[in-house]
Parts: structure tokens; C-alpha cells; sequence
């Protein structure tokens, strides 16, 4: 046996190796999240329990497409930020915790998995769950270097896979818009991503403005929205409900103005005929024999009396 073919063969398998191994950006420990993220994921009962019996990677993405149904970092309403300004509430997420989402203490866990290349992959091109490629973008957002985020994320920038990424649902967004924003802001609901260097970002600004113009991106979106509203409108086709009270006595006013009017006219027409229609009194004659008839009653009660006493 040549023992060259075998060094050989000893440093193919080293090279490919060390090409599958992905570069971290930042701190390599807390992988650039909030420290206050990270301490509510390290000491959450869901990551020291349930994902410590997770070994693979196969398993953690299993995981993925069973629990992760949003992208925050806070389940909903388990963040109390009302009394609070300034960086301790709102976007740095200083000082008031609350219940770290799935999505997050998942997302920590194939980082302490310390992903290849192959492994990154499969997840940013998985068919089972838009979250698992989801989460794979994410991971790119927050380990890798800046340089690299336009290499990962070019070919997806235009995918229209949606999915709901806000916690009790009503934000829907596509993939393609998820990177777009997360290449050109650092706010993702509660939290920051790592910061871009200033001529990375300019590089990446330039990039997005060739590629989707401001024009071009408003008219795509009012298309985008005006096809989701009919397509609202599809599936809710309106049914012929109670006649509100309102518009009942709305018709029934009208109907009302209707016959005074009619009644007006009416009168108008016989003023018309008859000049002395106005001038019109009580008959002379009306009470002429009216006290007759009291008359007679009187007599007969005088007839009564007289009989009975």
C-alpha cells in the first residue's frame, strides 16, 4: 500500500471537512442574541428539559415543524413593557422579560449544534415547513459574518412562500420579504439583530435598489394586497342578513314624508279648483237646532221625578 495515496486520501477528507465548517460572527458564546433573550432561554424549563433530550439535528427540526408557529422572541402577552421608556421597553427588551417563544429557544439549540454548511442548507431549503426555513435564515442573520448575508439570501429574495410571523397571528409576510427587512433593519418585533458594518450595508442598500426599484416594489405590493382582498372576498362571500333597525326607520320616515307629501299635493290641487278653499268656514247651520234635542232631555228627567215622588 502506498502510503502517499493514503496521506493523500487523509487530506481530501480534511479539506472538505473544513469547507463544510461555517464561520461565526460576534461572540461565540451567546450568538449575538439580547442577553436578556438568551438568560430566559438558558433557564426555561422547554430548553433545559425538553431540548436537552434532542441530540441531532434531525430531531431538533423535527421539533421545529411540530412547536414553532410564529417568529417573535416573546410568546404573546407574556411581555409587560407598559410602564417603562426609553431602552428598558420597546425595542431593546431591557428589564422586562416575559416567556421566551419556541422559535427562539429553538433556534438556540441548532446553534449549541454548531451547523455545517450541508446542515444550513437543509434547512433554508426544506419543503415541510416555511418556519424550518425560516429559522435557517434566521441562524444565518444571527452567526454569520455580514459579508456573507447576500450570498445566503440572494436566490430567496423573491420567494412568496408566506407564513404568519407575529405571535397570536396577523402578520402574514413571504419569505422574500422577511429577508428584504431583515437585510435592512435591525428591529424584528422586540429585539436587534448584530449590526452591519456601514459599507456592507450601503453594498447590500445598492444591491435591493437595483434589484426591486421603489416603484417597481409598490406596484408588486399594491398587487400583492389587492389580490389577497379578493381573494377575502372569494371566501367570504356576504349573506343577506336582518334588516338593521336603523334602515327600517329610515324607510319607514321616507314612507311617512311620502304620504304628507302626496296629502299636500292633494289639498294643493283642490286649492286649485276652488279659489275659496282657504276662506271655507263652519256651516251656519251647524248648531242651529242643537239645543233641541237638550231640550227634551230635560223634560223627560222633570217627567221622571215628578212620577217617582
Amino acid at each position: 500500500m502506498d502510503p502517499s495515496s493514503g496521506s493523500g486520501d487523509e487530506d481530501g477528507t480534511v479539506s472538505k471537512k473544513v469547507s463544510n465548517l461555517l464561520p461565526i460572527y460576534g461572540n461565540e458564546r451567546t450568538m449575538n442574541l439580547n442577553p436578556l433573550i438568551l438568560t430566559n432561554i438558558q433557564s426555561s424549563h422547554y430548553f433545559k428539559v425538553n431540548l436537552y433530550e434532542l441530540k441531532t439535528y434531525h430531531e431538533v427540526v423535527d421539533e421545529i415543524y411540530y412547536k414553532v408557529s410564529h417568529l417573535e422572541p416573546w410568546e404573546k402577552g407574556s411581555r409587560r413593557t407598559s410602564g417603562q421608556t426609553g431602552m428598558c421597553g420597546g425595542v431593546r427588551g431591557v428589564g422586562a422579560g416575559g416567556i421566551v417563544s419556541t422559535a427562539y429557544c429553538l433556534l438556540y439549540k441548532l446553534f449549541t449544534l454548531k451547523l455545517t454548511k450541508k446542515q444550513l442548507n437543509g434547512l433554508i431549503t426544506h419543503c415541510d415547513s416555511p418556519y424550518i426555513r425560516a429559522l435557517g435564515f434566521m441562524y444565518i442573520r444571527y452567526v454569520l459574518p455580514p459579508n456573507l448575508l447576500l450570498e445566503w439570501y440572494e436566490d430567496y429574495l423573491e420567494d412568496d412562500e408566506e407564513m404568519d410571523v407575529k405571535a397570536g397571528g396577523g402578520q402574514v409576510m413571504t419569505m422574500g420579504q422577511i429577508l428584504r427587512q431583515w437585510l435592512v433593519k435591525l428591529e424584528w418585533f422586540s429585539t436587534l439583530f448584530p449590526r452591519i458594518p456601514v459599507p456592507m450595508q450601503q453594498k447590500i442598500q445598492r444591491f435591493l435598489e437595483q434589484k426591486f426599484p421603489p416603484q417597481a416594489v409598490q406596484v408588486a405590493q399594491e398587487r400583492a394586497r389587492e389580490d389577497r382582498r379578493f381573494d377575502n372576498r372569494v371566501e367570504r362571500e356576504p349573506r343577506p342578513g336582518p334588516v338593521r333597525d336603523d334602515l327600517r326607520r329610515d324607510f319607514l320616515r321616507d314612507d311617512r314624508d311620502r304620504r304628507v307629501d302626496t296629502r299636500r299635493d292633494r289639498n294643493r290641487g283642490v286649492e286649485r279648483r276652488d279659489p275659496k278653499y282657504g276662506d271655507r268656514s263652519r256651516s251656519p247651520n251647524r248648531n242651529k237646532y242643537s239645543h233641541h234635542g237638550r231640550d227634551r232631555s230635560r223634560e223627560r228627567g222633570d217627567r221622571y221625578r215628578r212620577e217617582r215622588y
